[in-house]
């Protein structure tokens, strides 16, 4: 999961709706969870809930962007910040794996208490709903994870395009124009993580991503500033 900056509140609201434009334009149009690009149809989405933390319903810092599946997934689930990773203030992308079949994990290798964290926050939007024997179920219009294995095919196929036409300059805007478009931020940097020049341009092409979570070649780091529960491997 891509982790996030959304920067300092550009000003006050008065109804929570009022941040919808600024959050497109710090974070882009991607579902801030299951990272879909959806220029039309996402949401102010409340990390506290507005019904438990009514004082929070127009606090800049608890607001992410969702889709409509992930909003309706995480519904009015009031979590304990302890108890699960969120993407502005925890390196997401190193507590998450992304596979092929659009499946998602926690990461090989966490500590106990982080991977914990890592599968409470899979669970509170459901990004482990696959149509496959033994895991949850999706619902009919919940297609995330088909969505999910398109994308990664679409990646797979523009690195090979990129690597035959010898990583130029000119493959590089397109392989990120195309990223841009499709969103699944996380897909695209599992994908091409051979390739530093590439992971780095993505971070920067992304907007809102989280900046101190990447060394210099792209390559995940833990979050500056992050408490206790640091992603570090085991």
């Amino acid at each position: 999961m891509r982790p996030i900056d959304r920067g300092a509140p550009p000003r006050e609201y008065t109804i929570y709706g009022q941040a919808i434009g600024d959050l497109e334009a710090r974070l882009g149009v991607y579902c801030s969870y299951c990272e879909r690009r959806l220029p039309a149809s996402l949401a102010v989405e409340h990390m506290a809930p507005k019904s438990c933390h009514p004082h929070l319903v127009v606090d800049w810092n608890n607001f992410l962007l969702a889709c409509v599946t992930c909003n309706s997934v995480k519904g009015k689930a009031d979590v304990a910040d302890n108890d699960v990773l969120w993407p502005d203030r925890h390196n997401t992308f190193l507590a998450l794996a992304y596979l092929p079949g659009g499946f998602v994990e926690a990461a090989p290798g966490l500590k106990s208490d982080v991977r914990l964290r890592a599968q409470a926050l899979i669970e509170l939007v459901g990004l482990d709903r696959h149509d496959w024997k033994g895991g949850p179920k999706p619902t009919k219009r919940d297609e995330r994870w088909q969505q999910r294995e398109q994308i990664w095919s679409a990646a797979a196929k523009c690195l090979d395009d990129f690597e035959k036409l010898g990583g130029s300059d000119e493959a590089l805007e397109l392989l990120l124009h195309a990223a841009k478009g499709y969103g699944f931020f996380s897909v695209w940097l599992v994908i091409f993580d051979g390739h530093p020049k590439v992971k780095r341009a993505l971070i920067d092409e992304f907007p809102g991503t989280a900046q101190s979570c990447f060394d210099e070649e792209g390559a995940p780091v833990a979050r500056a500033g992050s408490i206790i529960y640091v992603l570090c491997l085991d």
